[in-house]
């Protein structure tokens, strides 16, 4: 079974090693990176944003992602992960639509994410839940990370 946990202070080491563990497999951590995942409070919480986790009854925290507002009306979908061990248990899908319903109660102007082709499963998640491929989110936000080639807004549906 699967639970929705609010963010709590005592949570921020499940917070930043479960997001520490996948970009530094796939990717290099870069400032903002560390920045983010050691002051979750600061940078996310204490701003407006929000970050929930993902619980599997009988293993505790798997997963958790976070909504950043990045400025004004603009709220960002980032540093979600679920631990590799556990995927396959539909964690990540459970844990973005909880997030996107989130989203929805703090009406932003336009949720968006950025990400990275090497990541093909979250990405194809991500299109399925009803975030599209944004060109011109791309060209403007590029500069947040090294690593971003793919920018995606979400699709509002009724």
């Amino acid at each position: 079974m699967l639970n929705i946990v609010e963010y709590r202070d005592e949570l921020a080491a499940h917070f930043h090693d479960i997001n520490a563990e996948w970009i530094s497999t796939m990717f290099e951590m870069e400032d903002v990176d560390r920045h983010v995942l050691q002051h979750p409070r600061a940078t996310i919480i204490d701003k407006g944003g929000d970050i929930l986790f993902v619980e599997v009854e009988g293993r505790g925290i798997v997963g958790a992602g976070a909504l950043k507002w990045s400025e004004p009306g603009q709220l960002e979908l980032t540093k979600m992960g679920v631990r590799p061990e556990l995927r396959g248990l539909k964690a990540g899908e459970f844990l973005l639509n909880a997030l996107i319903d989130r989203a929805r109660i703090m009406q932003p102007e336009r949720l968006y994410l950025l990400t990275n082709k090497r990541c093909e499963a979250a990405i194809h998640l991500y299109a399925k839940c009803g975030f599209e491929h944004d060109a011109e989110l791309l060209a403007e936000a590029q500069h947040h990370y090294a690593r971003c080639d793919v920018a995606m807004s979400y699709r509002r549906q009724s």
